[in-house]
């Protein structure tokens, strides 16, 4: 049981990390991808690569923003 919660909090710290908010935009992003391209047929394989793009400076800034 010891190796399992292990193994899970591996994972959780490798999916999630210092951030969840980027965690959730990608989950997002990935679930939109799938039911837009499955409902449409213009590809949307920028749309993953987009939100990494506009949710990346935000973290950073985030993290980089002093405290009050």
């Amino acid at each position: 049981m010891q190796q399992l919660k292990a193994f899970g909090a591996f994972w959780y710290d490798f999916v999630i990390g210092d951030d969840w908010r980027i965690a959730l935009g990608v989950a997002i992003a990935l679930t939109a991808t799938f039911f837009l391209a499955r409902a449409t047929t213009i590809p949307l394989w920028w749309l993953l690569p987009a939100v990494v793009i506009v949710a990346l400076p935000l973290s950073i800034r985030r993290a980089i923003r002093p405290s009050r």
